[in-house]
């Protein structure tokens, strides 16, 4: 049935809100048999890009001149670097260094959630090396001492990062303790579950497929609703000064 023109979706200045019911898929350079839903990129004033590729088995991701991380949301892909293959099913990922050579390539049909930022160097630190791991192997760790609210780091909190991707699990009623108002920037993907996110002055129910961006400073909160925990993948920019730019 026509929505006549409905849609959850929200774009304000400084956040979005994208739903399944409005994604629009395009072909990125390099892409087999897979398609891009751009979710956000300096198009829109962020300082990343984030999209779903959405893999036909043996379809195959393009290449980056950017540092990329890849979190396989469900089917299988299998990673290429230096001559060595690695399977990633559900919940595996990677991060993959800037002008490291790779292929990234589907098992079977699978949906993989793509960041890519330019990586801004530190004289004082040596660049990160390729991580391949599994979402089931980071041991998690409560937020401010809240046992519903669960956090696993994907990423070490090293200074060689220049950014963190984190997933975070609320059980049913658990919320946020403040509304958070900070200079990181977020992408977020909903993964399971549902509830409400308070984004500036705005308040939306969100659920599985959802996407949101959150400019610096929007201010946001997030409560769980429903029988069942709600769940999300989450980057932001990290460890690095508000005046530093990205280095070739």
């Amino acid at each position: 049935m026509h929505n006549l023109g409905r849609t959850r979706s929200s774009q304000q200045p400084n956040h979005l809100l994208l739903t399944a019911d409005t994604f629009v898929r395009t072909t990125l350079p390099g892409m087999k048999a897979c398609a891009a839903i751009v979710h956000i990129s300096p198009a829109l004033g962020a300082k990343f890009t984030e999209y779903t590729a959405e893999f036909e088995a043996g379809g195959e991701l393009g290449s980056t001149p950017a540092q990329r991380f890849i979190f396989v949301i469900d089917g299988g892909v299998e990673l290429e670097v230096n001559g060595k293959s690695s399977a990633l099913g559900a919940r595996g990922y990677a991060y993959l260094p800037a002008r490291l050579p790779h292929r990234v390539v589907a098992a079977k049909a699978s949906r993989v959630a793509v960041v890519e930022k330019p990586y801004q160097a530190l004289d004082s630190v040596e660049r990160p090396q390729l991580i391949i791991s599994n979402e089931d192997a980071v041991s998690s760790h409560p937020l401010e001492d809240d046992p519903r609210l669960q956090v696993k780091c994907l990423l070490p909190d090293e200074m060689s990062f220049d950014f963190a991707v984190n997933t975070m699990v609320y059980q049913p009623g658990a919320s946020l303790s403040m509304v958070e108002m900070h200079v990181m920037e977020h992408g977020l993907i909903m993964l399971e579950g549902g509830g409400i996110y308070r984004l500036g002055d705005s308040w939306y129910p969100v659920t599985a497929g959802d996407f949101i961006w959150m400019g610096p400073w929007c201010p946001q909160w997030f409560g769980a609703i429903g029988k069942v925990p709600a769940k999300y993948l989450i980057y932001k920019d990290w460890n690095r000064h508000p005046l530093a730019g990205p280095q070739p």
